[in-house]
């Protein structure tokens, strides 16, 4: 089951113009300053692992076989392609939100990520809502939301798969134009604060664990790797 939540503003477009594919697609509108929206809990959503996906991720078959692979074995977790990580800040005396390179990593964004839908029931009855409030406020920060959330639950980190980095984090406004990567930093820089501040204590846990196939850039025939597109794909650097 493939399901898009629709918050463009725009009607949807005619039906002959989505695509065909051999697995069913639901269509969900919702008003667009609602992004919550994007983890309510849905009874088409039938199977217990989520996928989800930003309209600009890009991911290899194997990457998704991989990081399903992977969630079934931790399906509890969070498990996903894109990290950042959280710090505290001496200076100013606050959470900090970063998304430099570094051995450590405490969020796993889901716009490419795995999770157990239970947790869109979760979000969607057991949060505070002010929280969501917070996040339609900023129209930013759902996806960590997800994060503390899942945290707060588990006690555990977020789990990173392969050595994929490019990403590229679009947020957009409530009138519809992309914010500003600056703006955009400094909203969940913001949301880091407003979110402790509720929970009452930080719940994110870093770790310096990512998992890769077996056989992952080792020398032996592809023939013999099972997932081969992996090892083909070149990590770029990443903005924001």
């Amino acid at each position: 089951m493939v399901v898009i939540i629709w918050q463009v503003g725009k009607p949807l477009p005619l039906k002959e113009r989505w695509p065909d594919l051999k697995v069913p697609l639901a269509v969900i509108e919702s008003d667009p300053k609602d992004l919550s929206a994007r983890f309510g809990h849905y009874d088409v959503i039938e199977t217990d692992a989520v996928l989800s996906l930003d309209e600009n991720a890009k991911l290899s078959k194997d990457e998704i076989d991989f990081a399903f692979a992977v969630w079934q074995t931790f399906p509890d977790r969070l498990v996903g392609f894109p990290a950042r990580s959280h710090y505290w800040d001496e200076a100013n005396e606050q959470w900090g939100y970063s998304s430099k390179w570094t051995n450590e990593y405490s969020i796993v964004l889901t716009g490419a990520a795995f999770y157990h839908k239970y947790y869109n029931y979760l979000y969607t009855n057991h949060l505070p809502q002010v929280l969501r409030d917070q996040v339609n406020s900023a129209s930013n920060c759902d996806d960590l939301l997800m994060n503390y959330l899942i945290a707060d639950v588990t006690h555990m980190p977020p789990i990173k798969v392969t050595q994929k980095k490019q990403y590229h984090e679009m947020m957009m406004g409530q009138d519809g134009t992309q914010v500003r990567e600056v703006e955009n930093f400094q909203q969940r820089q913001k949301c880091m604060q407003d979110f402790s501040q509720v929970f009452g204590y930080m719940p994110l846990m870093r770790s310096k664990m990512r998992l890769d196939p077996l056989l992952f850039k080792d020398q032996v025939s592809m023939l013999r790797k099972r997932y081969r597109q992996i090892e083909l794909i070149n990590p770029k650097p990443r903005s924001l």
